[in-house]
């Protein structure tokens, strides 16, 4: 079981905890609400698990460091803080000292289980020692049982949900819906214009002014009627005819084509505001202390 710095393992880790980073949170014990120290580093495992925090001692002890199982943790980020769950600042102080130089191999972490098993834990005892049950609070007497005793070969963190599973029952959130309206519009054919063309026909009349030729045959006395011609001047001829041609006009009526006007069809849009109105449902906080002081943040 390879544990390594949350860091080493996602250098992004603040992007999969939304920004909130537990380094430089205070840890406080939980029935005293006393400061214990500051949380300075996080331990995970191969798969990323958090399995332990790492706990400056400063506070008391300068220099000194400790492992808090993640199990024994409440994290509120409200106030900022740790709560070491049944933690005592003598406990804190009884756990061995973590260094980074060192190997956290299985002894060392059974070291650090042995003060959260049991406060008169020894290094003696434990590789006959039968395991503790992991739901008894911190400081509780054990007694001898024949389950068999953790092995360094078959040891899993699962073993143990009391010290790396994170606690349920202090780690309660639940969330609070609301029901909002939201707009949106959908695009649907109403009808149809259609625009065509048909064809009419009526009578077109037009007058146009013709000519026509005729002849006019006048009979006039000369102005030397009755005088004689001189001999030879008279001839008479038969079949002597004078000819002359007569036009007339007729109309010549044909049909043009040209354009009369333009049609253009076009869309307008023309805005108006819809309303709507809808019941929607939004829940509140119902808080029953039953007589038990509670702060809300």
């Amino acid at each position: 079981m390879v544990l390594q710095k949350l860091a080493d393992f996602d250098p992004n880790y603040r992007d999969a905890i939304q920004g909130k980073d537990i380094k430089g949170l205070g840890v406080y014990t939980e029935s005293t609400n006393e400061k214990i120290g500051t949380v300075s580093d996080v331990l995970v495992d191969e798969e990323g698990h958090f399995r332990y925090l790492v706990v400056d001692l400063g506070f008391w002890i300068f220099g000194k460091k400790v492992l808090l199982p993640i199990g024994r943790s409440r994290i509120d980020y409200n106030s900022n803080r740790v709560y070491a769950i049944g933690m005592t600042r003598l406990q804190a102080e009884d756990l061995p000292e973590f260094s980074e130089r060192q190997s956290l191999d299985y002894d060392y972490e059974e070291k650090v289980r042995g003060v959260y098993r049991n406060p008169n834990y020894s290094q003696q005892t434990i590789e006959t020692s039968t395991p503790v049950e992991a739901s008894a609070p911190l400081g509780t007497s054990y007694q001898p049982t024949t389950t068999p005793a953790y092995s360094r070969d078959t040891y899993t963190y699962q073993q143990e949900p009391s010290l790396y599973a994170l606690n349920e029952q202090d780690h309660q959130t639940f969330r609070l819906y609301e029901e909002r309206l939201i707009a949106s519009k959908i695009r649907h054919k109403t009808g149809e214009v259609s625009v065509g063309k048909h064809v009419e026909t009526d009578t077109a009349r037009l007058a146009v002014p013709v000519e026509k030729e005729r002849v006019v045959i006048e009979r006039v006395t000369p102005t030397n009627a009755g005088a004689t011609v001189p001999p030879g001047e008279a001839s008479f001829l038969e079949g002597e005819v004078a000819r002359v041609e007569v036009h007339e006009e007729t109309p010549d009526i044909r049909k043009e084509a040209f354009v009369r006007e333009e049609i253009r069809v076009k869309k307008v849009v023309e805005q108006e505001t819809a309303e709507a109105q809808e019941t929607v449902r939004r829940e509140e906080l119902d808080v029953n202390p039953h007589g038990f002081p509670v702060e809300e943040r």
